[in-house]
């Protein structure tokens, strides 16, 4: 829609202005036959005048009209009045002023024409520039609105990105701190394995050294033993039966006790993975251990008790044999660990 009014409606808006300034009827109508014919030169009718105006009857506007025209001319009339003029004379230089201001009347008419039609092209100029700019505008708009709604969507994205990005860090920094909680809790398992390796090595120390003392004693048993085996020739099969025997429990002792540190290992080496079992396991070993010593203990002192019986039968045979008239003393203690001599010489027979 164009800003620029056209003539028919400035018209209308001028004969409005009119419409108030004068309520009288035929003062309104003098005031429209004087704005069209001086302004809009345009030459007023009865008609014309009612279809503008619309007060009264048809007779109104015919009347103003008439009145109107009779005092156009009076006043286009030139009057020359000098008094040793003629009156003939007068009137003629009258007719003659009154045409030349006619003709300059229409000269002034078709130049204000020639303006008008000028003014009208600017104006449909300045209609068509409107347009164009009203078009342009249009078209920023519409490219506003578009790049209006972008930028909504850019924001809504934008948000939706910090809330992802606020989940995220929120996510990281839980995941932080599970990390945290399960190093803690790696590091305390494995400084628990650590104190039970340790453990375990400390028994395995205390087993080897019971062991290297078990095996000085056997060696020092050895020596009573071959001593007694000098001594003693005339019951030396007996005894190699006895030693026989002791020996090979003494190996199945060993081996069990073998066997038993193996398992051990191989526990020491499972509870890298299963420290949740590892201190039964740790539990039962050393109850193994403390049952292998106490059978161990057991056994040397029943092969003690079951030597002690031949060779001092042996002993009061031989005193008795070579000095009968002594008096019987107390029998002399046998000397202990025969078992582990057997051992010994066992090992010596292996390697």
């Amino acid at each position: 829609m164009s800003d620029v009014l056209s003539p028919d409606a400035v018209l209308a808006a001028e004969i409005g202005r009119l419409k108030v300034a004068f309520p009288k009827t035929r003062e309104l109508y003098r005031e429209v036959c004087a704005l069209l014919f001086f302004r809009y030169g345009i030459t007023p009718t009865a008609n014309r005048l009612y279809q503008l105006v619309r007060r009264g009857s048809m007779g109104t506007p015919t009347q103003v009209l008439g009145e109107f025209w009779t005092d156009l001319r009076d006043r286009s009339r030139v009057r020359i009045e000098h008094p040793d003029l003629p009156a003939d004379l007068g009137a003629a230089a009258g007719e003659l002023v009154a045409t030349l201001w006619t003709r300059a009347s229409a000269s002034a008419g078709i130049a204000l024409d020639a303006l008008r039609d000028e003014v009208e092209a600017q104006r449909a100029e300045a209609q068509q520039a409107v347009a164009a700019a009203r078009d342009e505008l249009a078209r920023v708009e519409t490219a506003l609105e578009q790049r209006t709604a972008a930028l909504l969507a850019a924001q809504v994205e934008v948000r939706d990105l910090d809330r992802a990005q606020a989940e995220g860090h929120a996510q990281r920094q839980a995941l932080a701190a599970e990390l945290e909680r399960i190093g803690a809790a790696l590091a305390a398992r494995d400084r628990e394995i650590v104190e039970v390796r340790e453990g375990f090595s400390r028994d395995l120390e205390k087993l080897r050294a019971t062991a290297e003392r078990a095996d000085e004693r056997l060696r020092a048993a050895e020596k009573r033993a071959l001593l007694e085996i000098d001594r003693e020739r005339g019951t030396a099969v007996k005894l190699q039966k006895e030693l026989d025997e002791a020996t090979k429990r003494a190996d199945r002792r060993e081996a069990d006790h073998r066997r038993a540190v193996e398992a051990l290992q191989a526990q020491l080496g499972d509870a890298r993975h299963q420290t949740g079992v590892l201190q039964g396991r740790l539990d039962a070993a050393q109850a193994a251990n403390a049952t292998l010593q106490q059978q161990l203990a057991a056994t040397r002192e029943a092969d003690t008790y079951e030597a002690r019986p031949v060779r001092a039968k042996a002993v009061t045979a031989r005193s008795t044999a070579a000095r009968p008239a002594r008096t019987p003393g107390p029998p002399r203690k046998a000397p202990a660990a025969s078992m582990p001599s057997g051992k010994t010489a066992a090992r010596r027979k292996r390697s």
